[in-house]
């Protein structure tokens, strides 16, 4: 309905004006159901251009607008400029009997088929376990990589990391000593090394394959190898257990082995935009917009981690991918405009990159700061916090705050089993469904007969139907909008409007048509909460 209001609204305004450029137009569902089904501000936005006030040229539209196609049953005029539209009940129900027969695909749309989108998220070195503080991480980029799905993208989900440098030589060095120890050698643990109990796990289990015999600094090499391929095994483990699987991880070795940090400070360095001071190389970012220069390559010859994400990034679009999308935490804000500045400046095309910044969670309990148990160091993991609430609910709170702000995780919300928590509600309201049509099908058998949809007629039916039509603009602006938490928002509306349509309106012991309409309202409201459910990573349960 969005593209057919967008298509009379335009065409109004082409016989209001044949010169005029048409701006983008915006359709918006207003606040109160009192102001119609859509709405749209274009008129205040033309007045300057028209030179005209705002709702003289909102009259003029509406009078243009065609509304002899069925869809549109009113248009009127409100407030400073506002056109708001009212659906008629013959386009309501002729929707509806689509997204009927549509089925399980109902919502999908094809806005980004053809499109190659690779999603980067998580993205955690393999030095330990996922924590509290990956977690938003992982469900916001598995999220919104199905949510590409459903619009027709081709996803790809990727991990990357770096298993080379300080933080893994140091990993070795922990599992080394705690090996050490276990033999019975006094050693001293590594300053700033790995405390956590998974690196006694880890020590023990090299001994167990190799005995006592590791005792010379030339092994190691296999106390990394176990350390990562352990933590890496406990890393997919978790993200399992959160219904995310990744596509590929890409090693950030990769990129000095093939060269490509040396290409990038060599594309830059024709650019004009690199140059030597004081033993270091500096990337001149004073020149998009930033106070000072940056490091590339410290005095020591290590490179910041700029230079590879800069490598990254262009290996990327070398890949073909028609858009990148990363999923970074707030600590990243002050650098990634630097990677995308010199991605430009290499000859990249950078608006093929999004960016999507998230705020840190806090985990309460009770009003204070929740600390789990200290089995894996001095961090709450992403496993002991499913143990905790479970991985529904884990998924859906990190997912109902819009990205960009703070998230407070609250335990004893989280771990609720009524209609107060708000995973519950959502899950409930399929649950009661399946429920209901279960006893349907003990009393009527409607295998063989279409549903007349022009029989709804009633105020919480008609509310019901229009919550459902909303779903496929939802998915598309969800995922434009990369936030999940409008979806969470709409399954919310949708599941109060079947709440007060099972209050008012009757099944069993209606006339059988009508009882057939009623009953097949609910087939397509339990195929939308599933999918919706679905999207998020959340399961869809028959039973509760």
């Amino acid at each position: 309905m969005q593209d057919y209001l967008k298509q009379q609204i335009e065409a109004a305004l082409r016989k209001l004006a044949p010169d005029l450029d048409v701006p983008e137009i915006t359709i918006e569902k207003p606040r109160s159901p009192e102001h119609g089904d859509a709405a749209t501000n274009v008129a205040l936005t033309l007045a300057k251009e028209l030179r005209d006030n705002p709702r003289s040229i909102a009259q003029k539209i509406a009078d243009r607008i065609d509304v002899t196609s069925g869809y549109i049953h009113g248009v009127e005029v409100a407030g400073p400029g506002f056109i708001n539209f009212r659906f008629s009940d013959s386009w309501l129900s002729d929707q509806l009997f689509e997204a009927y027969h549509s089925g399980r695909e109902f919502g999908k749309g094809t806005t980004l088929q053809g499109k190659k989108i690779q999603v980067e998220f998580v993205s955690a070195n393999p030095t330990g376990p996922l924590t509290v503080g990956h977690g938003r991480n992982a469900v916001l980029g598995d999220t919104i990589a199905r949510v590409l799905e459903w619009t027709g993208g081709e996803v790809q989900r990727e991990y990357y990391f770096n298993n080379a440098g300080r933080q893994m030589r140091l990993l070795a060095e922990s599992v080394r000593a705690r090996y050490l120890q276990s033999i019975g050698m006094n050693v001293e643990f590594p300053e700033d090394g790995y405390e956590g109990a998974y690196i006694t796990e880890i020590a023990q289990k090299v001994r167990q394959e190799n005995g006592d015999k590791l005792t010379g600094d030339e092994h190691i090499a296999v106390f990394r190898k176990a350390a990562e391929e352990s933590i890496f095994d406990d890393i997919r483990r978790t993200l399992a257990r959160m219904n995310i699987t990744m596509d590929s991880f890409f090693n950030e070795n990769t990129l000095y082995e093939d060269g490509s940090i040396d290409k990038v400070i060599g594309l830059l360095r024709d650019k004009g935009l690199v140059y030597e001071e004081e033993g270091a190389t500096w990337f001149k970012t004073s020149e998009f917009g930033k106070d000072k220069d940056t490091v590339l390559i410290k005095s020591s010859g290590e490179p910041t981690y700029r230079l590879p994400d800069i490598a990254y990034h262009i290996n990327k679009l070398d890949r073909g991918f028609d858009l990148a999308i990363d999923v970074f935490g707030a600590d990243h804000i002050a650098t990634y405009p630097d990677v995308i500045s010199a991605v430009k400046a290499c000859g990249f095309d950078s608006d093929k990159i999004d960016v999507i910044v998230y705020q840190f969670v806090t985990i309460v309990k009770d009003g204070k700061p929740f600390k789990m148990s200290t089995r894996k160091a001095n961090f709450v993991t992403l496993d002991e916090l499913m143990d905790e609430v479970g991985a529904d609910v884990t998924r859906f709170f990190f997912l109902m705050r819009a990205p960009g702000t703070h998230l407070e995780f609250d335990i004893n919300e989280a771990k609720q089993a009524g209609e107060k928590n708000p995973v519950f509600y959502l899950q409930y309201a399929h649950a009661r469904i399946q429920s209901i049509m279960r006893k349907v099908r003990q009393n009527y058998d409607f295998s063989d007969k279409s549903p007349d949809f022009k029989l709804l007629s009633h105020e919480s039916e008609i509310t019901l139907i229009k919550r459902i039509l909303e779903f496929p603009d939802i998915i598309t602006l969800t995922a434009r909008q990369r936030e999940p938490h409008k979806l969470i928002n709409f399954l919310n509306e949708l599941a109060t409007a079947f709440h007060k349509f099972y209050h008012d309106c009757r099944i069993l012991g209606v006339d059988e048509k009508l009882a057939h309409a009623r009953t097949e309202l609910l087939t397509v409201t339990a195929v939308v909460l599933a999918n919706g459910l679905g999207i998020l990573g959340i399961s869809a349960p028959d039973k509760m």
